[in-house]
């Protein structure tokens, strides 16, 4: 596992907007062949949104051949809805690229059948070939997407129940009105998200120093389910100084040391 220490949130998002560019440009999609990637909402990606935004608007970036995944959304609020994860994405981002619509594969919350709804995604993502790139973000206890603390590590997209401790943190975007917050959401599973050929996780402020040092320095732990990164052949984390606060000073200095010469912005 890689971890790469940028000083803020502003470098560290540009470098995972030019690091998820590069990786676009690269691998040269065609219709026939198309790059598949998988994105994350919360206020951890936008910066790296805004990016990739910058980078498009410069004409060094399209997005017709690609096809996006999102990790998850809430059940029962409507698509429109402000808080909703589509309405995330839309606003913070496909507004602003080429993407065609089709190519765009948010979970429907609001599906007569939600349980097919799941198996249809695990689907549509095989059809598509795989994903080649994940990227996503880290709750304050560890979790990815809404594998909440004792989910399985080989969990598949699902409906989930969310725990009080997420509807309390994601209450800031409903009034600070914990009855507004939906109390389930359909998600990917951690397997589903480990299956990627390749995986990044934005960790950014002091918030999630707790999470950062236990996914890092301990094992891999279904209480911390970003920790299953451990595992993974080609996992990195980007993280921002606030967030390594609980790091030991010598893992600090150890991936500083090694990861030196990758805070470069990556070539387009």
């Amino acid at each position: 596992m890689r971890i790469v220490i940028h000083e803020n949130y502003g470098s560290m998002s540009q470098w995972i907007a030019h690091y998820v560019a590069q990786k676009i440009k690269s691998y040269n999609p065609t219709p026939d062949n198309p790059f598949v990637l998988g994105l994350p909402t919360g206020s951890s990606p936008i910066g790296t949104y805004q990016e990739l935004i910058n980078i498009h608007t410069e004409g060094k970036l399209s997005f017709k051949n690609v096809i996006t995944f999102n990790m998850d959304e809430y059940v029962n609020l409507p698509e429109d809805h402000p808080e909703s994860y589509h309405y995330f994405m839309w606003h913070h981002l496909f507004s602003h690229i080429d993407i065609p619509k089709e190519n765009v594969n948010i979970l429907n919350g609001n599906a007569p059948d939600l349980e097919k709804e799941c198996r249809e995604y695990e689907e549509k993502i095989v059809q598509a070939g795989g994903i080649h790139l994940f990227l996503g973000g880290i709750g304050p206890d560890g979790h990815i997407a809404f594998n909440e603390p004792g989910s399985s590590l080989q969990s598949r997209t699902r409906i989930k129940t969310l725990t009080y401790d997420t509807i309390l943190a994601n209450s800031r975007f409903f009034d600070n009105d914990v009855s507004k917050v939906p109390k389930k959401a359909l998600t990917v599973g951690v397997g589903t998200v480990m299956d990627s050929d390749e995986v990044i996780i934005i960790v950014n402020g002091y918030k999630k120093a707790r999470a950062l040092q236990k996914v890092v320095e301990e094992g891999v732990n279904h209480m911390w389910t970003v920790s299953a990164l451990q595992m993974h052949e080609r996992g990195i984390i980007v993280c921002d100084e606030e967030a390594t606060m609980d790091l030991k000073v010598g893992t600090v200095k150890y991936f500083k040391d090694i990861e030196q010469s990758s805070l470069q912005l990556p070539p387009l």
